[in-house]
């Protein structure tokens, strides 16, 4: 018979080795995964308690996943965002609370029709549908896969009927004008990618961190067409690494944007720049 305790404690170990800096925090949230409860449910339950044979490969199973860097959220399918949990695959990008800085920004002024570029789960454009009753909206991915997550997020958060998605290059495929473009697209630059932490170069697609080079060509193609598909008064509304900020109010600036504002993430790093169309 193996105990919470002694698994937990054992768990924490092979992450601690593995080189997890917060290996009691992952170990309870994969705890909790496992045993299908609230994490702060946890505290409740007797450390003496007895797991199953099937509880405890489960839990085993899971953390050697954790032990080889697979991010959380892969392993228990899901992730919190804007209070709303969202399935998660190695096919899209893992929601962050820093995203949740351009969803507050754009909930601050009415829309009814909205445009997510590079949708990813939909986290951004369905917690905006979620918050904004009567409102519309039109995801979009160049990655198949990552639309299968967001339709199937759309149908769980019971939005299907707000929310469509089209495989589309950018805007190829778009058509007619939007209140509100939004957007998270792959920003690293290039030489950046092998100093990320590995839970991130290993695992989630590159195809949503980076473009290459230096990293700001999706800010270029958004300058330059983003116009054309906001109505007059319309808002776009981007996520930038904190270096970035003024290379992409520039690009808004050329294009003919204005009121172009730089927004800061809870840790006051430059993280959202949005502009209107005049």
């Amino acid at each position: 018979m193996t105990t919470l305790l002694a698994l937990r404690r054992a768990a924490q170990a092979q992450l601690a080795a593995a080189g997890n800096a917060e290996a009691a925090q992952d170990v309870a949230l994969l705890v909790a995964h496992v045993l299908g409860v609230e994490r702060g449910a946890l505290a409740l339950l007797d450390p003496q308690t007895v797991l199953t044979r099937d509880q405890a490969a489960r839990l085993q199973e899971a953390v050697t996943k954790r032990a080889a860097h697979q991010p959380i959220s892969q392993i228990t399918g899901q992730r919190l965002f804007w209070g709303r949990n969202f399935a998660v695959t190695p096919d899209v990008l893992d929601p962050r609370p820093d995203t949740e800085t351009l969803v507050a920004a754009a909930l601050k002024q009415p829309f009814t029709r909205l445009l997510d570029l590079g949708t990813g789960t939909g986290c951004i454009l369905l917690s905006l549908l979620a918050e904004t009753a009567g409102a519309t909206g039109l995801g979009l991915d160049i990655s198949d896969a990552a639309l299968s997550v967001a339709q199937a997020n759309a149908q769980r958060l019971d939005l299907a009927a707000r929310a469509a998605f089209v495989q589309s290059d950018w805007f190829a495929q778009v058509g007619g004008t939007f209140d509100l473009i939004t957007c998270n697209p792959p920003y690293i630059a290039a030489d950046e990618m092998p100093g990320l932490a590995p839970d991130v170069r290993e695992w989630e697609p590159h195809l949503a961190l980076t473009p290459g080079g230096d990293g700001l060509d999706p800010y270029r193609i958004i300058a330059r067409d983003a116009p054309a598909f906001l109505r007059p008064g319309g808002r776009l509304m981007v996520e930038i690494g904190p270096t970035q900020a003024h290379a992409v109010a520039g690009y808004f600036a050329a294009a003919g944007l204005a009121g172009i504002t730089v927004l800061q993430d809870m840790d006051g790093r430059d993280r959202v720049v949005a502009a209107i169309k005049p």
